[in-house]
């Protein structure tokens, strides 16, 4: 049975919830409801910037971050949805928020007037295998008094697959939007009413999401959507197993350079009898 609800780790899907001027109040909320503020004080505006950051990146119309924009008070927030496992990506994370430190800098270096970079990633894969916790808070602390002296970066990672409520123990905001954003696609008609419960914000994203509110042309570019991000995945798949076979055949060989036995090297590195007795040509 096709679900009437779309996937929001979709790039276009989230884009258009959390990144259109349209539904700029569900992103307040989103942002209010899972960051931590300096002085509880919460965002009331935000205003939608370019987010392609590089000149060089930008003349290929390509972009670097999913949303950013910024509060009345000058604060930056980058928001990504990171649906496939990427090789550095907390190092990617801090670079795009200096990018955008360092963007607000003009000509003239008045330093004192830079603004927080506030950085908000979701995965849907395992950021920090050691943290039992599917939200983290990262903020610059001194190593020995444990103070927050430089206050303009912070970071918060929602990992998707630690989280594991159900709809009956959806007991707050944070997990209503963990849930919403991990298992929208699968919500049935009959456990939205107990989701959504008093929380209209939340309703409003799902309403976004109803794929008989949606024309011919954003269905089509959903889909494209979905095949690139699938795509990229398998590539980035076979990459991995390229790599994999690749060391193999490397161990295989310098095994082979140092007299161990074919039957040992083909218990050690999976390698049939016959691929390592092709390495000896």
């Amino acid at each position: 049975m096709l679900s009437k609800f779309l996937d929001p780790k979709n790039d276009f899907a989230f884009r258009r919830i959390f990144g259109s001027e349209r539904n700029k109040d569900i992103l307040i909320h989103f942002l209010n409801d899972m960051l931590v503020f300096k002085e509880a004080s919460p965002i009331l505006d935000v205003t939608f910037l370019k987010t392609n950051q590089d000149p060089e990146i930008a003349s290929q119309k390509t972009s670097i971050v999913d949303i950013l924009c910024k509060d009345t008070q000058g604060n930056q927030y980058i928001v990504e949805m990171q649906v496939a496992k990427e090789k550095g990506f907390t190092k990617r994370a801090q670079y795009y928020a200096a990018k955008a430190y360092v963007g607000q800098a003009a000509i003239g270096g008045e330093y004192h007037n830079l603004k927080e970079i506030i950085f908000l990633a979701i995965s849907d894969f395992i950021m920090f295998p050691n943290k039992e916790g599917f939200k983290s808070d990262h903020v610059i602390l001194d190593r020995n008094s444990y103070e927050n002296d430089l206050k303009d970066f912070s970071f918060t990672f929602l990992e998707l697959p630690k989280f594991n409520q159900t709809i009956d123990e959806l007991d707050n905001i944070t997990s209503k939007w963990m849930y919403f954003l991990k298992h929208a696609e699968d919500t049935s008609e009959e456990s939205l009413a107990k989701i959504i419960g008093s929380d209209q914000i939340i309703e409003r994203a799902y309403q976004e999401l109803n794929r008989f509110a949606w024309n011919e042309e954003e269905l089509r570019t959903y889909d494209q959507t979905e095949k690139y991000e699938g795509s990229y995945i398998a590539s980035m798949a076979q990459k991995f197993d390229e790599g994999k076979a690749a060391g193999k055949l490397e161990i295989a060989r310098n095994l082979l350079a140092s007299n161990v036995s074919v039957t040992v090297i083909a218990q050690a590195t999976g390698l049939t009898i016959e691929e390592i007795e092709s390495l000896k040509a």
